[in-house]
């Protein structure tokens, strides 16, 4: 029961999520890299704190967000994620 009870709120707030996020209607400004200038706040709430938020941007094959991470050796764009851990994704119209 507490299984299922689990799942319903994760769903739950996937859903929420994609809502908030569908209703950020302007239109963003990217830079050379497709990365925003400027964050939806919703976007900015339901980020794990540990990514770099500095460099995030829409990839348009999945329509998640993606954020770049710079690791000791290189700089790799990862998907940006929830404190669940679950992926922040845009809900396609």
């Amino acid at each position: 029961m507490k299984s299922r009870i689990n799942t319903i709120l994760k769903a739950s707030g996937l859903i929420f999520s994609a809502y908030l996020l569908t209703g950020y209607s302007t239109t963003p400004v990217v830079d050379a890299d497709g990365a925003f200038t400027e964050l939806p706040e919703p976007l900015v709430g339901l980020a794990a704190p540990y990514q770099n938020l500095n460099k995030v941007r829409l990839d348009p094959n999945d329509n998640c967000f993606w954020y770049l991470h710079n690791g000791p050796v290189e700089a790799t764009w990862l998907p940006l994620r929830t404190p669940q851990g679950n992926p922040i994704c845009q809900a396609v119209s």
